[in-house]
């Protein structure tokens, strides 16, 4: 028996904040909104992906944000996303630096952290 990958990051939302949740993850980050199954759609919330990377936003009723908790998004041009970001009204975090990578924080508009990361350049 072996784990073999990850399949998808689960994120939390209040409820009835999916726009919000598009804004951020499609809008900002570039993201697809991937369609839910029928079955889960119900129960609220947005799933977003690119290539390998899955990201669902689920709702939840006592919701509390992932303050210290985050998935970690691997990106092609840190710079432009802070940017982006930025013009958005998003505050960018530094944190320590990692060697060999350039990083921030930001929260999406839930309060949830999410770190991009790029790797340096040799």
């Amino acid at each position: 028996m072996a784990i073999l990958s990850l399949d998808h990051v689960q994120l939390a939302m209040p409820a009835g904040r999916e726009d919000d949740a598009r804004v951020f993850y499609s809008g900002l980050l570039g993201l697809e909104e991937q369609p839910k199954p029928a079955n889960l759609a119900k129960r609220g919330g947005c799933w977003f992906g690119r290539g390998a990377l899955k990201v669902h936003v689920g709702v939840e009723d006592d919701f509390r944000p992932a303050r210290k908790a985050h998935p970690a998004f691997m990106v092609d041009d840190l710079a432009e996303l802070r940017k982006t970001l930025e013009t958005a009204g998003c505050l960018v975090v530094e944190d320590e630096p990692l060697e060999g990578y350039d990083r921030f924080y930001v929260h999406d508009p839930f309060g949830n952290r999410i770190e991009l990361m790029q790797p340096l350049q040799p």
